[in-house]
């Protein structure tokens, strides 16, 4: 039964060598999505391009009823997988920092990396402004902490915030998708698509 580290069914040295083959194969996916073109990222905010909503949308979906299938059949332990603690206040603030970021650059972290390996130098610039920010808030930290530590929630499922089956949630989630799949056709219609 999964997930496979906690249960010692795999050794943390096995568990790190299988996380960077994935993280390989989770950057060629990206690349061939065209994810390590800055144009194709930034279409979806104005509304030309929306493979990004599609592409992430359908991993989300993927991983969630592979998770609940999963765990119905047995093969993995939903209370032994690891979910990010939430603190709300700095969620939000670093939500706007780095959507602000988004659309100023054109990359968030996964695809600028995935732009550098192929050479884009417009990447290699957004690492860098990456890695000083990282390094800036680290030196930093005392001045924000108050604020990065603010509003935790715990490790809450919106499942069951909203009082309702992970089964059911993720119904909605799959007509929450299927809808925005409607509504980014319909953009790509309406908007004129850039050629890149």
């Amino acid at each position: 039964m999964g997930p496979l580290a906690p249960n010692e069914l795999i050794s943390e040295n096995t568990n790190f060598l299988l996380a960077f083959f994935i993280g390989i194969a989770f950057g060629w996916v990206l690349e061939s999505s065209g994810f390590s073109s800055s144009r194709k990222l930034a279409g979806i905010f104005y509304g030309y391009d929306a493979v990004v909503l599609k592409v992430f949308f359908t991993a989300a979906i993927t991983a969630m009823l592979g998770l609940l299938f999963m765990s119905l059949f047995g093969w993995i332990d939903l209370s032994l997988v690891y979910v990010n603690p939430t603190y709300l206040s700095s969620a939000i603030v670093g939500g706007v920092v780095m959507g602000v970021g988004f659309i100023m650059g054109g990359f968030c972290p996964g695809t600028s990396f995935c732009g550098a390996a192929i050479g884009k130098i417009d990447a290699m610039v957004f690492i860098a402004g990456l890695f000083i920010g990282v390094y800036g808030f680290a030196f930093t930290y005392g001045w924000w902490e108050k604020l990065y530590l603010a509003n935790y929630l715990g490790e809450p499922k919106v499942s069951e915030k909203l009082g309702m089956s992970d089964g059911l949630f993720g119904l909605f989630m799959i007509l929450a998708a299927l809808g925005m799949f409607i509504v980014a056709e319909w953009a790509e219609k309406k908007f004129p698509r850039e050629e890149y």
